[in-house]
Formats: C-alpha cells, structure tokens, sequence
C-alpha cells in the first residue's frame, strides 16, 4: 500500500471537524477516515461523493487535521487542490459540502460541477442555474 502523506492544499473547518467527531463516535468508529471524492455525473459533469472508511487504499493521500482523517484518491486529487470541507446546517437539513475553487460553475444543489475542462458538456441541472 503506498499512500501519501502531504497536504494537496484541501483544509477542513472546525464546524466540520466537529461534526465529523461526533458523526465517527456515534457509529462507533472514531479511528476511521473521511474519504472525499469526485466522479463523473451529476448535472454539471462532476460530482462530489464523501464515504466513512476504514482502510487507507493505494496511491490515496491522507490529510491528518484537527484530529480527523481526510482520505483524496488520485483522480479526486486533481479536481480537489485548494478546496474546504464544510459542515452547513440549513433550513433544508444540514450536511458536510465541498467549496472548490477548481469549479467554475455549479448546480445549486451543491453536489456537482464543471471544472471547466470541457466547456462542450457542461450543463445545467435547472435545480437554480450557476
């Protein structure tokens, strides 16, 4: 298993820290890690996708901060470098979210975007535009 140990420059707050904390204790697993992630889909071509894991895979870079473990693989990396992990409480629910300065467009929804590699495919989802 090789698995980087830098920090490609994502952070997360403390709200989401805490959250994180509560959310690992409360399942009974305080040891394991965030793993954030980005795949194809979504209306604006990308998505974000977060999982609570136990297992550290090859080639992931592992962020040790605040106490909590971020997991990025690879592909993910590439999309990721300067974003912050947030823990936003709304009327609509609360939930941890991705502010990335690689997007240069959004669906409102918050869980995909275009990094603008491909103009061509971006599109909107109608959820509120970019």
């Amino acid at each position: 298993m090789t698995a980087t140990m830098a920090t490609p420059g994502i952070s997360i707050t403390d709200d989401a820290v805490d959250q994180l904390h509560a959310f690992l204790e409360d399942q009974g697993t305080p040891d394991f890690a965030l793993r954030v992630f980005v795949a194809p889909g979504g209306c604006s071509g990308l998505q974000y996708g977060m999982s609570v894991e136990e297992e550290i895979e090859d080639g992931d870079t592992v962020i040790d901060t605040k106490g909590v473990r971020l997991l990025i693989d690879e592909f993910s990396a590439m999309y990721l470098g300067g974003a912050e992990i947030d823990f936003v409480n709304s009327l609509m629910g609360g939930g941890f979210t991705v502010r990335n300065p690689n997007a240069v467009a959004s669906c409102a929804c918050g869980h995909s975007f275009d990094s603008g590699a491909n103009e061509a495919t971006a599109q909107g989802c109608g959820c509120g535009a970019f």
